[in-house]
């Protein structure tokens, strides 16, 4: 695991920060923040009225926070969620008990994190979660998703995860009419996804980013 430094956002919520490719976890203009707005505003509500059993895959699970703010959404709206993440590089127990997301829901956040890798856990009665720790291209699941939150680190620090190999990866992954999104809006990558047969939207990016991307299976 690279050297990793924890630094609050411009929202008082923490990131971490990596030195080796200068490049953080999350927006530093608020990590919550980002996360509410691509993932749950325009990923999750966008697709949890069209369908009933709800299957989430996130590239990148880092921190847990999107897996968190997914699992209080599901909790909140009673709504079964199975949520896969993956992450080649698992950040310790010593920096993500440094986080601060949870508020007063400390035990949801900690049993996120510290449920045991490779099998799916219950971590409330709506939310299931399967953490895997492995290299995406290596990655293979039999079942289909319906919501890909796509958050690898930008494409300037780790330019092979927006290319063809990676997204063919995903757009096999999705059921028809599923949904990609992420907090990027680079030109190539949208090239690459529409050269798949996703059809593409640019949105409104979160506070510090013009733009983002959400991108359906059809």
């Amino acid at each position: 695991m690279k050297q990793l430094e924890v630094r609050q956002t411009s929202d008082g919520s923490r990131t971490l920060y990596i030195p080796d490719l200068d490049e953080t976890y999350h927006s530093s203009h608020g990590a919550i923040q980002e996360a509410m707005h691509v993932f749950i505003e325009h990923g999750l509500k966008f697709v949890a009225p069209k369908t009933k059993e709800l299957t989430i895959f996130e590239m990148g699970f880092g921190t847990g926070l999107n897996a968190f703010l997914t699992a209080q959404w599901a909790q909140k709206n009673q709504r079964e969620i199975r949520y896969i993440g993956i992450e080649l590089h698992p950040v310790p127990k010593e920096i993500w008990t440094q986080m601060d997301y949870f508020q007063d829901e400390e035990e949801m956040y900690s049993k996120i994190m510290s449920t045991e890798w490779g099998t799916y856990n219950d971590i409330h009665s709506d939310f299931y979660l399967k953490k895997i720790e492995q290299d995406i291209l290596e990655f293979q699941m039999a079942v289909k998703v319906d919501l890909i939150y796509f958050d690898a680190f930008g494409p300037r620090a780790q330019s092979e995860m927006w290319d063809l190999p990676v997204l063919t990866k995903m757009y096999a992954l999705l059921n028809t009419g599923g949904v990609f999104v992420t907090y990027c809006a680079q030109g190539q990558m949208k090239r690459n996804l529409k050269s798949l047969g996703f059809q593409l939207e640019s949105l409104p990016g979160p506070p510090g980013k013009r733009e983002m991307t959400r991108a359906v299976k059809i």
